[in-house]
């Protein structure tokens, strides 16, 4: 049975892909731009939201979707009709396709959705319960929070067995920064771990929810693996989980670099305020309980000492 990965060359597609390969599943991975080779994959370059890459991509009838796929927060924040086209219409035409395959031939696959705590907006408490509603202050949350009930409505109807799963900001992602509003939270440790300045454009005490790049493979692996009974009896077919993860503030971030890395590490930031960024950041939920997904066998990190320990494991063959 085939896993379809769309939105396999952003960097936790890749990783996923990594994965599921070295456990030998079968992969058709697709994104707007080839994603990087992986061993006994197939390859498809394409955008979901033209009319019929869809259909071909669950041509094959992968028993498995994983939809990765999407512009990031401050790109859709920046360009309101790519971020609505890809995030919102590609989806859409990806259910759409399943939907027809499924009044064909009765196809009902698990699609794990790839959505974010972005969906959530200030108010809010300390600590977000699982059943609190989605109120997204951003153009990405509202186009994250519309794909999760789409998934839904689907799961509801028996038309696919659906998951979304709001992922944490990711730190430390490696390689070059992106275009994510959260990017400097992986910036502020990811660049002086490589002996490079950085900037902290928020204050010391903004305080975020965040998973590491191994956690987030973790949980994608895990949504398409829990019995589809345990996911309704936790769930109902509205399935949307809160992942765990690790809240922190920007400063306990910087001391958690000092003490894994340095202080040669922490003297390399340096702060330069940004209003945007801030007004963006300073709507984002701080903490969850995420009890709901614990429950299901989901898992993440403890610390942000044990987050840059995963970084210089995964990226820096354990060396800061």
């Amino acid at each position: 049975m085939t896993t379809l990965i769309v939105g396999a060359a952003g960097m936790i597609g890749a990783k996923l892909a990594r994965h599921l390969a070295e456990e030998g599943a079968a992969l058709h991975l697709a994104d707007v731009v080839a994603p990087p080779a992986t061993p006994g994959a197939r390859v498809t370059a394409g955008d979901l939201s033209e009319p019929g890459v869809a259909e071909a991509l669950i041509a094959d009838r992968p028993a498995t979707i994983h939809h990765l796929a999407a512009v990031v927060s401050g790109a859709a924040e920046r360009d309101f009709d790519l971020g609505y086209r890809i995030n919102l219409d590609g989806t859409r035409r990806l259910l759409d396709a399943v939907r027809a395959a499924h009044a064909v031939d009765g196809y009902v696959p698990r699609l794990v959705f790839a959505s974010s705590v972005a969906v959530h907006g200030a108010p809010f408490p300390a600590v977000i319960p699982d059943d609190w509603p989605p109120r997204p202050l951003t153009s990405y949350g509202a186009q994250k929070a519309m794909g999760e009930l789409l998934v839904a409505d689907h799961a509801r109807r028996g038309i696919l067995e659906g998951i979304s799963i709001r992922l944490p900001t990711i730190v430390i992602r490696p390689g070059a920064p992106n275009a994510a509003a959260s990017g400097f939270f992986s910036g502020i440790l990811r660049e002086p771990i490589a002996g490079k300045a950085a900037v902290l454009p928020v204050p010391d005490t903004v305080r975020h929810w965040f998973a590491s790049p191994r956690a987030a493979v973790g949980f994608l692996a895990h949504a398409a693996a829990v019995p589809w009974d345990r996911v309704l009896a936790a769930c109902g077919p509205h399935a949307r989980l809160d992942m765990p993860g690790v809240s922190a503030t920007g400063a306990a971030s910087i001391a958690a670099l000092g003490r894994v890395v340095g202080p040669e590490a922490v003297a390399r930031i340096r702060r330069v305020p940004d209003p945007e960024i801030a007004a963006i950041v300073g709507g984002w939920a701080e903490a969850f309980e995420a009890g709901r997904a614990r429950a299901l066998g989901f898992a993440a990190e403890r610390s942000m000492d044990e987050i840059i320990g995963v970084h210089l494991e995964d990226e820096r063959g354990g060396h800061g």
